[in-house]
């Protein structure tokens, strides 16, 4: 595994809106080279590495390591696992200085990517042929001919079997004094997509859904991932948003999930840096993520963006997408604050 390290939030904030819009293309900008496929693969392999910066969870950017190395054994490929709170400021400050870190980008914030691919700032045209290829329904999956989708996280109930054996069937199951304390929830602050999942929840599951969570003293976890360990050691018993915990099953940890009658979800989608500093090979591994090969190592527990992939609980293209229009910078800001006054206060 070549986990290089946890993207932390000291990185310093930039605001989104002002870089897309003042940033333009980077005098740092690459490109791959002018020519076949094939001669990018060869461009690719020359390169030698390529570095991904995702949130995806770890266990799934390990088999795609696994996989992306075995279909190109000349190819190193690292990764850089944080939130997107933790990642996007990253990425602006690399494309705003034109010194690039990282190759390809994978993330999860609507709104950023949606400003993002309209602007063009940030990334560089797909060229790669998996990714017009029907299976894939590219004109789903494809946005602005920049931002791929690769993934989606589909959020499920989940408990520790040892503290509920009997399972959950709702989120207002989890609604119950016995569980003050030992519930865990997801910080969504300054993240566009939690901010949907919160809002869609109050929607779906009652208006006084989160004021009533708040007076059980829910444990609160800065992602998914963290819910998911702390379900698993027995720190909570319960949560009404956890990603599949397929993997965790599998590996025999003492936790079950199902997913609610009216599911949320968020896509992944990945691009290709206009500051990368291996453009041939950053191609290459977006192209990847489109080919079954691809698919299958990143998305067990997960939604693919191919049909009939092994582990995946249902198609990418099929999950309704978060209204960005609902999730400017501003409207997080403002949620983001009354969640905290709500369950920080």
């Amino acid at each position: 595994m070549k986990l290089l390290f946890q993207a932390t939030a000291a990185v310093a904030v930039l605001a989104v809106t002002s870089v897309l819009t003042a940033c333009g293309a980077s005098p740092g900008t690459t490109a791959p080279v002018s020519g076949t496929w094939d001669e990018v693969i060869g461009a690719a392999e020359n390169e030698g590495s390529v570095l991904l910066y995702s949130s995806q969870k770890p266990a799934n950017l390990e088999r795609l390591e696994k996989a992306f190395e075995t279909a190109y054994p000349r190819i190193d490929l690292e990764f850089v696992r944080g939130t997107d709170a933790d990642i996007n400021p990253r990425v602006e400050t690399e494309n705003r200085t034109g010194r690039g870190t990282a190759d390809v980008h994978m993330l999860t914030d609507a709104t950023w990517i949606t400003n993002a691919a309209q602007s063009g700032s940030y990334s560089t045209e797909l060229i790669g042929p998996n990714l017009r290829a029907p299976e894939y329904r590219p004109e789903a999956g494809v946005l602005e001919n920049r931002f791929a989708l690769s993934s989606a996280a589909v959020f499920a109930l989940g408990w520790n079997t040892d503290a509920v054996p009997s399972g959950l069937t709702s989120p207002r199951d989890i609604l119950d004094p016995k569980y003050t304390g030992k519930i865990g929830i997801v910080n969504p602050t300054g993240i566009a997509s939690y901010v949907d999942l919160y809002r869609y929840y109050a929607d779906t599951y009652g208006a006084d859904f989160w004021e009533r969570m708040a007076e059980l003293k829910p444990r609160i976890y800065p992602s998914a991932l963290g819910i998911a360990q702390a379900l698993a050691s027995g720190e909570i018993m319960v949560t009404p948003s956890v990603q599949p915990l397929v993997t965790e099953v599998a590996a025999g940890a003492p936790v079950d999930w199902a997913l609610p009658p009216q599911p949320w979800g968020t896509p992944w989608y990945s691009h290709v840096l206009s500051v990368a500093p291996h453009p041939n090979a950053a191609q290459l591994l977006v192209d990847f993520l489109a080919t079954r090969e691809g698919q299958t190592a990143l998305n067990e527990g997960y939604a693919a963006a191919l049909p009939d992939i092994p582990g995946s609980v249902v198609q990418a293209q099929d999950i309704a997408a978060p209204d960005t229009r609902d999730l400017t910078p501003d409207k997080v800001a403002q949620y983001s604050q009354e969640w905290a006054r709500r369950f920080q206060s």
